[in-house]
Protein backbone atom coordinates (compact mmCIF):
# COMPACT_ATOMS: atom_id res chain seq x y z
CA UNK A 1 0.00 0.00 0.00
CA UNK A 2 1.51 3.52 -0.75
CA UNK A 3 2.18 5.76 2.38
CA UNK A 4 0.30 9.10 1.76
CA UNK A 5 2.31 12.22 1.75
CA UNK A 6 1.74 12.88 5.72
CA UNK A 7 2.70 9.11 6.89
CA UNK A 8 5.73 9.76 4.79
CA UNK A 9 6.44 13.37 5.92
CA UNK A 10 5.46 11.49 9.91
CA UNK A 11 8.25 8.67 9.18
CA UNK A 12 11.08 11.59 8.23
CA UNK A 13 10.10 13.69 11.54
CA UNK A 14 10.58 10.85 13.49
CA UNK A 15 13.77 9.57 12.20
CA UNK A 16 15.22 12.32 11.67
CA UNK A 17 14.05 16.05 13.33
CA UNK A 18 15.26 18.11 16.05
CA UNK A 19 13.27 17.44 19.23
CA UNK A 20 11.87 21.10 18.78
CA UNK A 21 10.59 19.83 15.61
CA UNK A 22 9.38 16.92 16.16
CA UNK A 23 7.57 18.85 19.05
CA UNK A 24 5.83 21.29 16.84
CA UNK A 25 4.77 18.31 14.43
CA UNK A 26 3.10 15.99 17.44
CA UNK A 27 0.79 19.44 18.87
CA UNK A 28 -0.13 20.43 15.16
CA UNK A 29 -1.26 16.62 14.07
CA UNK A 30 -0.88 14.14 17.36
CA UNK A 31 -2.28 16.02 20.23
CA UNK A 32 1.06 17.08 21.22
CA UNK A 33 0.85 19.67 24.01
CA UNK A 34 2.06 23.56 23.55
CA UNK A 35 3.90 22.91 26.91
CA UNK A 36 6.37 20.72 25.41
CA UNK A 37 7.00 22.51 22.53
CA UNK A 38 7.90 25.78 24.85
CA UNK A 39 10.20 22.66 26.91
CA UNK A 40 12.04 22.11 24.04
CA UNK A 41 12.48 25.59 23.33
CA UNK A 42 14.21 26.53 26.25
CA UNK A 43 17.38 24.85 25.57
CA UNK A 44 18.06 27.03 23.02
CA UNK A 45 17.36 30.05 25.16
CA UNK A 46 20.27 31.50 27.38
CA UNK A 47 20.87 32.93 30.77
CA UNK A 48 20.24 36.62 29.60
CA UNK A 49 16.62 35.52 28.11
CA UNK A 50 17.88 35.83 24.40
CA UNK A 51 17.87 32.47 22.41
CA UNK A 52 20.98 31.51 20.40
CA UNK A 53 22.71 27.87 19.92
CA UNK A 54 21.34 27.52 16.02
CA UNK A 55 17.31 27.42 16.36
CA UNK A 56 17.59 29.43 13.17
CA UNK A 57 19.66 26.17 11.57
CA UNK A 58 21.54 28.82 8.71
CA UNK A 59 23.40 30.16 12.23
CA UNK A 60 25.26 28.49 14.15
CA UNK A 61 26.34 31.47 16.92
CA UNK A 62 25.32 30.25 20.50
CA UNK A 63 25.21 33.59 21.58
CA UNK A 64 21.61 35.85 22.00
CA UNK A 65 21.25 37.07 18.92
CA UNK A 66 18.26 39.10 17.51
CA UNK A 67 17.55 36.04 14.56
CA UNK A 68 17.59 33.59 16.81
CA UNK A 69 14.96 35.13 19.34
CA UNK A 70 12.89 36.22 16.53
CA UNK A 71 12.74 32.59 15.86
CA UNK A 72 12.08 31.32 18.72
CA UNK A 73 9.10 33.86 19.79
CA UNK A 74 7.68 33.31 16.07
CA UNK A 75 7.15 29.29 17.20
CA UNK A 76 5.58 31.04 20.31
CA UNK A 77 3.27 32.61 17.55
CA UNK A 78 3.00 29.19 15.21
CA UNK A 79 1.37 27.49 18.51
CA UNK A 80 -0.78 30.38 19.68
CA UNK A 81 1.02 30.60 22.69
CA UNK A 82 -0.69 32.66 25.55
CA UNK A 83 0.92 32.80 29.04
CA UNK A 84 2.78 36.18 29.41
CA UNK A 85 4.24 35.01 32.39
CA UNK A 86 5.82 32.12 31.35
CA UNK A 87 9.34 32.13 32.09
CA UNK A 88 10.51 32.20 28.65
CA UNK A 89 8.71 34.48 27.57
CA UNK A 90 9.57 36.55 29.91
CA UNK A 91 13.14 35.84 29.50
CA UNK A 92 12.47 36.68 25.46
CA UNK A 93 11.37 40.23 26.80
CA UNK A 94 14.02 40.87 28.95
CA UNK A 95 16.70 40.44 26.44
CA UNK A 96 14.92 42.62 23.89
CA UNK A 97 14.56 45.25 26.55
CA UNK A 98 18.19 45.22 27.55
CA UNK A 99 19.14 46.95 25.04
CA UNK A 100 21.25 44.52 23.23
CA UNK A 101 22.08 44.78 19.45
CA UNK A 102 19.45 47.23 19.35
CA UNK A 103 20.18 51.00 17.82
CA UNK A 104 17.44 52.46 19.29
CA UNK A 105 15.02 52.33 16.56
CA UNK A 106 15.74 48.20 15.10
CA UNK A 107 17.84 45.35 16.07
CA UNK A 108 20.40 44.13 14.04
CA UNK A 109 19.70 41.45 11.14
CA UNK A 110 23.23 39.94 11.89
CA UNK A 111 26.16 40.64 14.44
CA UNK A 112 29.87 40.33 14.87
CA UNK A 113 30.07 37.05 16.77
CA UNK A 114 28.40 35.21 13.78
CA UNK A 115 31.59 35.23 12.15
CA UNK A 116 33.10 33.13 14.68
CA UNK A 117 30.80 29.89 14.05
CA UNK A 118 29.45 27.73 11.12
CA UNK A 119 26.68 29.76 9.27
CA UNK A 120 25.46 30.25 5.92
CA UNK A 121 26.60 33.55 3.86
CA UNK A 122 23.82 35.70 3.94
CA UNK A 123 24.31 35.73 7.91
CA UNK A 124 28.03 36.97 7.68
CA UNK A 125 28.31 40.05 9.16
CA UNK A 126 29.70 42.23 6.11
CA UNK A 127 26.59 40.50 3.97
CA UNK A 128 25.56 42.63 1.76
CA UNK A 129 21.94 40.36 1.13
CA UNK A 130 18.93 41.81 -0.38
CA UNK A 131 17.09 40.45 3.10
CA UNK A 132 19.41 43.08 5.01
CA UNK A 133 16.92 45.49 5.51
CA UNK A 134 16.12 47.89 8.37
CA UNK A 135 13.26 46.28 9.73
CA UNK A 136 13.37 42.66 8.77
CA UNK A 137 13.36 40.64 12.46
CA UNK A 138 12.44 43.91 13.63
CA UNK A 139 9.19 44.56 12.68
CA UNK A 140 8.30 41.62 14.09
CA UNK A 141 10.34 42.14 17.25
CA UNK A 142 7.44 45.29 17.65
CA UNK A 143 4.80 42.35 17.25
CA UNK A 144 6.17 40.46 19.64
CA UNK A 145 6.64 43.23 22.55
CA UNK A 146 2.74 44.27 21.86
CA UNK A 147 1.52 41.13 22.59
CA UNK A 148 3.67 40.18 25.34
CA UNK A 149 4.47 42.58 27.12
CA UNK A 150 2.52 44.12 29.86
CA UNK A 151 0.68 47.16 27.97
CA UNK A 152 1.82 49.64 31.12
CA UNK A 153 5.18 48.75 30.58
CA UNK A 154 8.54 50.07 28.79
CA UNK A 155 8.56 47.09 26.95
CA UNK A 156 5.14 47.48 25.16
CA UNK A 157 5.56 51.32 24.40
CA UNK A 158 8.50 50.67 22.96
CA UNK A 159 6.65 48.10 20.08
CA UNK A 160 4.48 50.35 19.34
CA UNK A 161 6.84 53.40 18.76
CA UNK A 162 8.74 50.82 16.84
CA UNK A 163 6.03 49.30 14.83
CA UNK A 164 4.69 52.78 14.08
CA UNK A 165 8.30 53.80 12.92
CA UNK A 166 7.98 50.60 10.50
CA UNK A 167 4.94 51.40 9.20
CA UNK A 168 6.53 54.79 8.51
CA UNK A 169 9.19 53.72 6.39
CA UNK A 170 6.85 51.90 4.31
CA UNK A 171 7.39 53.36 0.57
CA UNK A 172 3.95 52.81 -1.27
CA UNK A 173 5.89 51.88 -4.42
CA UNK A 174 8.74 49.72 -3.08
CA UNK A 175 8.55 46.31 -3.05
CA UNK A 176 10.02 45.30 0.19
CA UNK A 177 11.99 42.09 0.49
CA UNK A 178 9.89 38.93 0.91
CA UNK A 179 11.28 38.57 4.41
CA UNK A 180 11.07 41.61 5.32
CA UNK A 181 7.26 41.55 4.16
CA UNK A 182 6.69 38.62 5.91
CA UNK A 183 7.91 40.13 9.04
CA UNK A 184 5.77 43.28 8.61
CA UNK A 185 2.91 40.46 8.38
CA UNK A 186 3.70 38.68 11.72
CA UNK A 187 4.12 42.45 13.21
CA UNK A 188 0.67 42.92 11.97
CA UNK A 189 -0.92 39.40 13.43
CA UNK A 190 0.92 39.93 17.20
CA UNK A 191 -0.39 43.63 17.47
CA UNK A 192 -4.02 41.99 16.25
CA UNK A 193 -3.36 39.74 18.90
CA UNK A 194 -2.81 41.62 21.23
CA UNK A 195 -5.96 44.06 20.45
CA UNK A 196 -3.72 46.95 19.86
CA UNK A 197 -4.62 48.30 16.63
CA UNK A 198 -5.95 51.08 17.04
CA UNK A 199 -2.52 52.10 18.63
CA UNK A 200 -0.93 51.86 15.16
CA UNK A 201 -1.63 53.04 11.72
CA UNK A 202 -3.54 49.44 11.38
CA UNK A 203 -5.61 49.79 7.86
CA UNK A 204 -2.39 51.79 5.88
CA UNK A 205 -0.27 48.56 7.28
CA UNK A 206 -2.78 46.22 5.52
CA UNK A 207 -3.35 48.02 2.60
CA UNK A 208 0.51 48.55 2.07
CA UNK A 209 0.90 44.58 2.91
CA UNK A 210 -1.66 42.91 0.29
CA UNK A 211 0.14 45.56 -2.66
CA UNK A 212 3.09 44.08 -1.73
CA UNK A 213 2.25 40.52 -1.14
CA UNK A 214 0.46 40.53 -4.36
CA UNK A 215 4.24 41.72 -6.43
CA UNK A 216 6.02 39.61 -4.58
CA UNK A 217 4.45 36.25 -5.10
CA UNK A 218 6.24 34.76 -8.32
CA UNK A 219 3.59 33.69 -11.07
CA UNK A 220 6.01 31.86 -12.95
CA UNK A 221 5.62 28.35 -11.48
CA UNK A 222 8.36 26.84 -13.26
CA UNK A 223 10.82 28.85 -11.41
CA UNK A 224 9.27 27.53 -8.02
CA UNK A 225 11.67 24.47 -7.77
CA UNK A 226 14.90 27.28 -6.87
CA UNK A 227 14.26 29.92 -4.01
CA UNK A 228 11.55 31.80 -4.99
CA UNK A 229 8.79 33.48 -3.31
CA UNK A 230 5.31 31.21 -2.98
CA UNK A 231 2.23 31.80 -1.14
CA UNK A 232 3.04 29.64 1.78
CA UNK A 233 5.81 32.31 2.67
CA UNK A 234 2.55 35.10 3.50
CA UNK A 235 -0.17 32.78 3.86
CA UNK A 236 -1.10 29.21 5.93
CA UNK A 237 -5.15 29.05 5.19
CA UNK A 238 -7.66 30.55 3.19
CA UNK A 239 -8.63 32.82 5.84
CA UNK A 240 -6.17 34.61 5.20
CA UNK A 241 -6.22 38.35 3.87
CA UNK A 242 -3.68 37.27 0.71
CA UNK A 243 -6.16 34.59 -0.28
CA UNK A 244 -8.97 36.05 -2.32
CA UNK A 245 -6.75 38.11 -4.86
CA UNK A 246 -4.12 35.03 -5.10
CA UNK A 247 -6.64 32.06 -5.21
CA UNK A 248 -5.60 30.44 -7.66
CA UNK A 249 -2.00 30.09 -7.16
CA UNK A 250 -2.27 29.66 -3.08
CA UNK A 251 -4.70 26.34 -4.12
CA UNK A 252 -2.03 25.26 -7.26
CA UNK A 253 0.95 25.31 -4.09
CA UNK A 254 -1.00 22.44 -2.45
CA UNK A 255 -0.20 19.87 -5.76
CA UNK A 256 3.30 21.57 -6.30
CA UNK A 257 4.17 20.28 -2.39
CA UNK A 258 2.66 16.81 -2.96
CA UNK A 259 4.22 16.47 -6.14
CA UNK A 260 7.32 17.16 -5.13
CA UNK A 261 7.70 15.50 -2.02
CA UNK A 262 10.68 13.25 -1.60
CA UNK A 263 10.97 9.39 -1.49
CA UNK A 264 12.20 9.63 1.96
CA UNK A 265 9.07 11.76 2.96
CA UNK A 266 11.08 15.10 3.19
CA UNK A 267 11.34 18.23 0.96
CA UNK A 268 14.25 19.51 -1.02
CA UNK A 269 15.87 22.39 0.35
CA UNK A 270 16.46 25.05 -2.17
CA UNK A 271 19.79 27.07 -1.02
CA UNK A 272 23.19 25.69 0.03
CA UNK A 273 26.42 27.10 2.08
CA UNK A 274 29.22 27.58 0.25
CA UNK A 275 30.97 27.35 3.38
CA UNK A 276 31.34 24.49 6.17
CA UNK A 277 30.20 21.98 3.99
CA UNK A 278 30.00 19.22 7.01
CA UNK A 279 27.91 21.60 9.23
CA UNK A 280 25.86 22.55 6.17
CA UNK A 281 24.82 18.62 5.59
CA UNK A 282 23.70 18.79 9.87
CA UNK A 283 21.40 21.92 8.94
CA UNK A 284 20.03 21.18 5.96
CA UNK A 285 18.67 18.03 7.62
CA UNK A 286 16.99 20.45 10.85
CA UNK A 287 15.70 22.53 7.73
CA UNK A 288 13.99 19.60 6.05
CA UNK A 289 12.13 18.88 9.54
CA UNK A 290 11.08 22.47 9.63
CA UNK A 291 9.71 22.87 6.33
CA UNK A 292 7.84 19.42 6.81
CA UNK A 293 6.21 20.96 9.43
CA UNK A 294 5.64 24.18 7.58
CA UNK A 295 4.39 21.76 4.42
CA UNK A 296 1.97 20.04 6.00
CA UNK A 297 0.29 23.24 8.08
CA UNK A 298 -0.05 24.64 4.59
CA UNK A 299 -1.95 21.55 3.42
CA UNK A 300 -4.01 21.01 7.02
CA UNK A 301 -4.87 25.10 6.04
CA UNK A 302 -6.41 24.57 2.84
CA UNK A 303 -8.33 21.23 3.34
CA UNK A 304 -5.71 19.24 1.28
CA UNK A 305 -3.79 16.81 3.92
CA UNK A 306 -4.65 13.30 3.46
Amino acid sequence: MMQTVFEKAKAFIYRNARPLDLARFQYHFENGSKESVLQALSFYQNEDGGCGHAVEADCWNPNSIPLHSNTASDILREIGWEDKSHPFVQGLLKYYESGKDFNGHTWAITVESNNDYPHAPWWHTESESSCHTDYNGTAQIAGFLVRYADENSDAFRLGIRVAKEAIAALSPDEIMDMHTCTCYIRMLELVEQGKAEHLIPHQELKEKLLASVNKLIERDKTKWSAYMCKPSQFMMSRESMFYPDNREIAEYECEFIKNTQLPDGSWDIPWSWNNFPEEWAISKNWWKGTNIVLNLLYLKGFGALE
